[in-house]
């Protein structure tokens, strides 16, 4: 008995041990089983990742900036989005202000901005006097210190009333009459109606032309829908004659756009100190008194000494010669960075610029002067050799906002003061490559200059790469530092004054696209001339300035549209860049001589500028047809 329960005894037991090795088998073929499909998992994983950065395509970075207000923006319909995609020409600083102000849910930002535009009032009709009028109201200032009040005064005692004693050949005293003075104002105001006026030179006296004046004005366009802080410049010739009844003088006629040549000045004049140092308004202009007061009230609190809101204004002098360190201890006590290389060189001005102004930002979170390469790479689409071509910077933006507004130096004169001082004073350098260092890390460097050298492998050489990931939200792009060429704009205002700052204006997109009827089977009907005078037969009314953007090479096409609409186009103005033109001179001047080509992105910028001025602005996409701007299926969905 007891041996046969020892044997069964033994036989549970190898019978429980046989139970308790199949259950350890089953678990490691789980734990095995497992491992194999979650590495499975990754292996799919990493392929699906691999497949997806094979064939996506990544935006243009422009349209993606940090600043979700100025994202807000572009995406807008106030932004030129078929410009935009077409990367025709970017918007810059000037741009940007108004819209980010509007857009900005900073109630005390957007009070502060209106009181700033409350605080420039234009010139009203009513502001200047008649010349029957006191010339002492109130509502508007003439600083006058050359002419004599008692000669005036004797004039209104003795008003001359017999058409016998008038001498109607006698020459006009433009610089000192002023009854004159107002008289022409007056009259400017009245024949430019879709202006609003902010300044008036003195006028001035044509040598040989007895009855002729030069006057100079500031404005900007009545109705300008674009919210610009942009002022403009003018300056024409009014021919003058007497009335034989009353010899009262009146105007006969007024020149073209900067007809006045005597009139235009050849650098910015400040007004002069008075009394407690107060800054006065420049002895040569007429202003608004409300004007005049908020320039006393500046000047009043003139122990401040920081620099005043800079002024875009076109039309006057360009002063963008590169600014020079004056001393070897001035250079010697400054901070640099500079960037060498990158794959910025060459593509399009959007993709430079999007790099160039990290570089900027970055030189200013470091507190250091950006040492930058004033010569562009003009991408080879822009050019007429179809190669890409050397540019100065000078020729597409305002480097003279740029070098009042940031510390910035050219790179061959900051190279030529290295190579003198660098050694004697012990300057050091500091080198780090790419986008390795962040500039947080760079914040505590002493050295004299930091070089960060880019590569040769895209992206990582891309300047813009630099305030990516952790760094976006230190380094803001100074887009405010950064404005359009004033030479440039000046061909634009040019433009729009001989429409009178009153036209309409289209952009029709054809080319290329037009042909692909696969992916824009209407745009070529839809933007015919037939098409195009249905579509604008409500919106624009006939006889109306029209300027049409365009990229169709064959202008005649539109020919049917001149029976009912002033139609213009950008080469209607091509003398305003050919060989006897201000812009030509100026920028052959500033290439050492050298002839400038208006080149295709200049076209394309004055082009795109001239219809964003238009009063009412019709769009290809938007308003011409119904197929989409990137091709079929690709509309956004309506909200």
């Amino acid at each position: 008995m007891l041996g046969r329960a020892g044997a069964l005894s033994a036989a549970r037991w190898r019978g429980g041990a046989g139970t308790g090795t199949g259950i350890g088998i089953d678990l490691r073929a789980a734990l095995r089983s497992g491992g194999n499909l979650l590495f499975a998992l990754f292996v799919a994983a990493v392929l699906a990742f691999t497949l997806l950065a094979a064939v996506h395509s990544p935006d243009d970075p422009l349209l993606h900036p940090s600043s979700h207000q100025l994202t807000a923006f572009l995406t807008s319909a106030t932004s030129n989005s078929t410009f935009l995609a077409d990367d025709s020409v970017l918007r810059t600083g000037e741009d940007f202000a108004a819209a980010i102000g509007a857009n900005s849910s900073d109630a005390a930002a957007a009070a502060e901005a209106t009181v700033v535009a409350e605080a420039v009032p234009f010139i009203k009709l009513e502001d200047v006097a008649t010349k029957e009028e006191s010339s002492g109201a109130e509502r508007a200032v003439t600083v006058d210190t050359d002419a004599s009040s008692d000669a005036g005064a004797a004039a209104e005692e003795n008003p001359i009333v017999e058409a016998v004693s008038c001498d109607t050949e006698a020459p006009v005293d433009c610089t000192g009459d002023k009854d004159l003075f107002n008289l022409l104002m007056r009259t400017a105001i009245e024949k430019f109606s879709d202006l609003h006026f902010y300044r008036f030179g003195r006028p001035v006296a044509v040598p040989g032309s007895p009855m002729e004046c030069d006057l100079a004005w500031r404005f900007r366009p009545a109705e300008d829908t674009n919210g610009r802080t942009t002022y403009y410049k003018d300056y024409r010739r009014f021919t003058l004659t007497r009335d034989v009844n009353t010899c009262n003088l009146v105007v006969g006629n007024v020149g073209e756009y900067h007809s006045g040549t005597g009139a235009k000045r050849s650098g910015r004049r400040k007004g002069k100190k008075g009394k407690k140092g107060k800054r006065e308004a420049p002895v040569t202009d007429f202003v608004p008194a409300k004007t005049q007061m908020r320039l006393d009230e500046n000047a009043a609190n003139a122990d401040t000494t920081a620099a005043s809101e800079p002024e875009l204004v076109v039309g006057e002098a360009v002063n963008d010669n590169l600014p020079v360190v004056e001393s070897e201890s001035e250079f010697s006590r400054g901070k640099y960075l500079i960037y060498m290389g990158g794959g910025e060189r060459c593509k399009s001005m959007n993709h430079y610029v999007w790099g160039f102004l990290c570089a900027l930002g970055e030189a200013q979170y470091l507190n250091r002067t950006l040492v930058m390469d004033l010569n562009v790479c003009l991408n080879s689409r822009y050019t007429s050799s179809g190669k890409d071509e050397e540019r100065d910077f000078r020729l597409y933006f305002d480097f003279e906002h740029l070098k009042q507004s940031a510390s910035v130096i050219d790179q061959s004169q900051f190279w030529t003061d290295w190579g003198k001082w660098h050694k004697k004073d012990r300057l050091k350098n500091h080198y780090t490559e790419d986008i390795k260092v962040t500039p947080m890390q760079l914040r505590d460097v002493k050295d004299t200059l930091i070089m960060r050298k880019f590569g040769n492998v895209e992206p990582d050489n891309f300047w813009s790469r630099v305030c990516e990931g952790e760094t976006e939200a230190v380094i803001k792009r100074p887009w405010y530092l950064l404005w359009k060429s004033r030479r440039l704009m000046e061909i634009v205002s040019a433009i729009s004054s001989r429409m009178d700052w009153d036209f309409d204006s289209v952009h029709v997109v054809r080319g290329e696209k037009a042909q692909n009827k696969q992916l824009w089977p209407n745009l070529d009907r839809d933007t015919s001339p037939d098409s195009l005078l249905t579509t604008l037969n409500d919106k624009v009314g006939a006889g109306r300035h029209l300027y049409i953007a365009t990229n169709e090479p064959d202008k005649s096409f539109f020919d049917p549209m001149k029976g009912k609409y002033r139609t213009h186009f950008l080469d209607d103005f091509k003398d305003l860049w050919d060989e006897n033109s201000e812009w030509y001179t100026e920028t052959k001047e500033l290439s050492n001589g050298n002839a400038v080509e208006f080149d295709g992105y200049m076209r394309v910028a004055v082009d795109t500028e001239v219809f964003l001025r238009g009063k009412r602005k019709l769009e290809t996409f938007s308003d011409l047809t119904r197929d989409c701007k990137n091709g079929v299926n690709t509309c956004p969905a309506s909200s």
